[in-house]
């Protein structure tokens, strides 16, 4: 008996002097896109595997994607700062008004690359635009690349072709111009597209090419216009809360894998994502015009007294400095263009 408790005493003061296993974490990671487009395959699901990696196993992730319950385009904000999800990936224009100083990039003509948006909003998050994702660490901000106007038997080539035409709309900016261009923007969620195209409830959509292939558009939509005259943000954020109760090393590997390291892909990705879509529609004998530079001259006239309602506006909403943010990422836009 004594023998007994002497090794099991022993075994317990052995146990005390081992380094203590990190308890496993699984986090929930939202979005709203569906499995097969780019941002779950190439962005979400390969960074959650590397943080896996990188933590030896103590950090899994359990991904909502469209179609789960918690794959609602209109929540996902909402949902990670409640904490019902640990990370969250979603539009910054999806409800509106709850980004106005990040949604400044949305603005007709800024640019038409995702890099160059990207870069912008990520050198200005700590000086322009941190105070929008409080109770939140970012873990990345990104664009996409310059939309498009794809219609169901319209064909757009000219803002007179526009007029009262019903176009899907991802952002306050975005409805603006197309309502000053002469079209009736109609707030969708890009899940509900294709069910409203195909019963000709809006005659058409802005999108870049990639979400056009991942919806399955094509199948619905004759004429595309490549007229690159906005993009639209997205955030991919994490509840600070949920950041706070890893360890050490887990925060680490997290650090590692976002921010620097990740908004430097998306303008690659884009490109990339963009392509099968575009390769569709010619498959499938769509029309595909590109905007004529006279015709863009009158678009970007056309906007310009829509730019400025729309600074003042976002003013009206508290964002006093709304005019200087637009100039400076006019300028982080220029900065990265030139450096390409």
């Amino acid at each position: 008996m004594k023998i007994t408790t002497r090794l099991l005493a022993g075994a317990a003061l052995a146990a005390l002097a081992l380094p203590a296993a990190a308890q496993e974490t699984t986090l929930k990671v939202s979005h709203y896109l569906p499995t097969v487009h780019g941002i779950h395959t190439d962005f979400i699901v390969p960074w959650t595997e590397a943080i896996t990696e990188c933590t030896g196993g103590e950090v899994q992730f359990e991904i909502s994607a469209a179609g789960s319950q918690l794959g609602n385009v209109a929540r996902q904000q909402e949902q990670v700062m409640a904490g019902v999800v640990d990370i969250a990936h979603g539009l910054h224009g999806i409800p509106r008004g709850r980004f106005p100083r990040t949604s400044i990039i949305d603005m007709p003509f800024l640019t038409d690359d995702a890099g160059a948006a990207t870069y912008a909003l990520w050198e200005l998050l700590p000086e322009y635009l941190a105070e929008e994702y409080q109770g939140l660490k970012v873990l990345a901000l990104h664009a996409h690349n310059g939309g498009l106007l794809h219609t169901n038997g319209a064909r757009v080539e000219t803002m007179e072709d526009m007029q009262g035409l019903r176009i899907r709309t991802p952002s306050p900016a975005v409805s603006e111009m197309l309502s000053t261009l002469g079209a009736t923007p109609q707030g969708l969620p890009p899940g509900e597209v294709y069910e409203n195209l195909q019963r000709g409830v809006i005659d058409g959509t802005v999108f870049p090419w990639d979400p056009v292939k991942s919806f399955g558009l094509n199948e619905v939509l004759t004429n595309h216009l490549d007229f690159g005259a906005y993009t639209v943000s997205f955030f991919f954020v994490m509840n600070e809360n949920s950041y706070d109760s890893l360890s050490p090393e887990a925060q680490a590997c997290i650090d590692e894998l976002s921010g620097d390291a990740l908004v430097g892909k998306f303008g690659d990705w884009w490109d990339a994502w963009d392509a099968p879509g575009r390769e569709e529609a010619e498959a499938a004998g769509h029309e595909i015009i590109t905007l004529s530079d006279e015709e863009r001259a009158r678009w970007r006239e056309a906007l310009q007294p829509m730019i400025q309602s729309y600074l003042e506006t976002v003013k009206s909403e508290g964002v006093d400095n709304a005019e200087e943010i637009y100039r400076a990422m006019q300028d982080k836009v220029a900065e990265f263009e030139s450096n390409q």
